[in-house]
């Protein structure tokens, strides 16, 4: 249990933090910052920022808690989000950044508003600042919530109004660049922590005999927990149903639609100095990812064979800290802490960008002011914490599983989403028209499937959707003449060049994901 060692820790880590986010995001004497300067950094982000900042805004609770909690029911094959998320990383870092980064957008939904009209922008906008508010900030701050009640005792939303408002005291005033360098240190806490509760767990399983000994008996005692890929046998094969969950489409629409074309991740590289920089940043939070199997799941293996009782899974990363010693008890919670509050900071910075930009702008006009425009942006962060704060405990105190609930939600739509972006990108002839279409087959054909085939695995249920949505768009497309359009992108203007280094980078994480899924599958 707590002591006052491990809230001094956590104290100094709060203070630091947030004097440090005071620091970087400080005005230059004489200058007035821009929106530029707020939402994306004045686009003068270093590699090292980027990577540590894309990892910290995707490891939140919901990962930490709700994967490690997947761990204790299914084991590492849950793993699989993390590590072929680094392969979707480097694609979007190839094909999609460049061509992002050339349009100067500060938005998803602006590029899209160049490619098609104000009306796809509009839509995509009210849909994305739904989906961040009642989805992402909710379940981060509810599990973030859960986690500080199981170690600390403290009431639920009391929980909810602490983290909402530190997220505030080192987001609000610095935007972006305070988040970016901040997020720098919340990372090598977050690795540092999960690395601990992992190291002392197979400790204590070992009985003092070392973590390896501890490994060979929690694979000796829980075999089944390190199959990376599931059998039809198996009662968690509908989340995760074994080699299509690796060569089926819906994994990686799941990961296009996450690390490709979602605000809250992209705004990370759009803030970068240039294209290869943000592909430096990219391949770094690549590499980071293959260890995150190590920090989130194995907890969650290590407490089936410590605590194999526990009334929800996801109180399982929290048990597992409770068997740290004072101090670092403390440290690894402020890293559990800094998780949390890094993505909340993350989420409520991309949805004040794109209330601002794509929303407040058009309906005032583009003659608003840098600060007006700041202003708003501060409000809208403000006012999005205080909904996700109020509804978090009544929209999600009874799911089991949270992750699984933002998995198989967000599979509703997402389908819709990577279509709307491949062809914005990539084909010439597609229209405004088809890609509404295609976002509103993707909405309710997933619904339509989800009730009449209920038992059919989520990601099935995306391919089929992606699939449908694609020929929507096509058929809306040949209808309207199937012709090039006069807002599409050249991509003979593109560089899709890489360097060397990016390229043999990239064949070291294709043959270590090789050697991982040929040793345990």
């Amino acid at each position: 249990m707590f002591n006052t060692l491990d809230w001094v820790i956590v104290g100094i880590y709060c203070i630091g933090i947030v004097s440090l986010a005071t620091y970087v995001s400080r005005n230059r004497t004489g200058s007035q910052r821009s929106a530029e300067d707020y939402f994306l950094a004045g686009r003068s982000l270093p590699w090292w920022a980027i990577g540590a900042s894309l990892i910290a805004a995707n490891i939140s609770a919901e990962q930490i808690i709700g994967m490690s909690g997947q761990g204790f029911v299914v084991g590492m094959a849950i793993a699989v989000w993390e590590l072929t998320a680094a392969i979707a990383l480097i694609v979007m870092a190839k094909f999609f950044l460049p061509l992002f980064l050339e349009k100067k957008i500060y938005t998803m939904p602006q590029f899209l508003e160049q490619r098609f009209d104000k009306r796809v922008s509009l839509v995509l906008s009210f849909f994305w600042l739904i989906v961040y508010i009642f989805i992402n900030l909710t379940s981060v701050l509810w599990l973030g919530s859960l986690a500080i009640n199981a170690l600390t005792g403290l009431d639920l939303f009391y929980g909810l109004v602490i983290l909402a408002l530190f997220s505030l005291a080192y987001s609000l005033s610095g935007g972006l660049k305070a988040v970016a360098m901040t997020d720098v240190v919340q990372v090598v806490l977050l690795i540092f922590g999960g690395l601990a509760v992992s190291f002392i767990a197979l400790n204590i399983i070992s009985e003092s005999s070392g973590i390896f000994e501890g490994l060979r008996i929690v694979m000796n005692e829980m075999p089944e927990k390190f199959d990376m890929v599931l059998s039809k046998d198996n009662p968690s094969y509908k989340d995760l149903p074994g080699i299509w969950i690796l060569l089926g489409l819906g994994v990686w629409i799941g990961h296009f639609f996450y690390w490709g074309f979602n605000q809250y991740i992209t705004q990370r590289a759009l803030g970068a100095k240039n294209i290869k920089e943000a592909q430096k940043g990219v391949m770094f939070a690549a590499y980071l990812k293959l260890l995150m199997p190590i920090v989130i799941v194995l907890p969650g293996i290590c407490a089936a064979i410590l605590f194999p009782v526990l009334e929800k899974s996801d109180q399982a990363y929290p048990t597992m800290m409770s068997l740290l010693p004072n101090g670092l008890l403390g440290l690894t919670f402020a890293a559990l802490i800094a998780a949390i509050v890094s993505s909340l900071a993350s989420m409520s910075n991309s949805i004040s960008t794109i209330f601002t930009m794509d929303i407040y702008r058009y309906f005032k006009g583009n003659e608003v002011s840098q600060f007006n425009l700041i202003k708003v942006g501060r409000m809208t962060v403000v006012v999005s914490l205080i909904i996700a704060t109020l509804i978090a405990k009544p929209l999600l105190g009874s799911f089991e599983s949270i992750f699984q609930y933002i998995q198989n939600f967000t599979g509703y739509f997402s389908p819709g989403i990577v279509v709307i972006f491949l062809v914005a990108l990539f084909w010439k002839k597609a229209t405004s028209l088809s890609v509404l279409i295609a976002a509103l087959i993707s909405l309710f054909g997933s619904i339509l499937i989800s009730i009449q085939f209920p038992e059919l695995p989520f990601i099935h249920r995306m391919s089929i959707v992606f699939g449908l949505s694609a020929i929507g768009c096509w058929l809306t497309t040949f209808l309207q003449g199937y012709k090039n359009q006069e807002k599409a992108i050249n991509l003979n203007n593109i560089n899709f060049s890489t360097t060397r280094a990016f390229n043999i980078n990239t064949m070291i994480i294709v043959l270590v994901l090789g050697i991982i899924y040929t040793t345990f599958a």
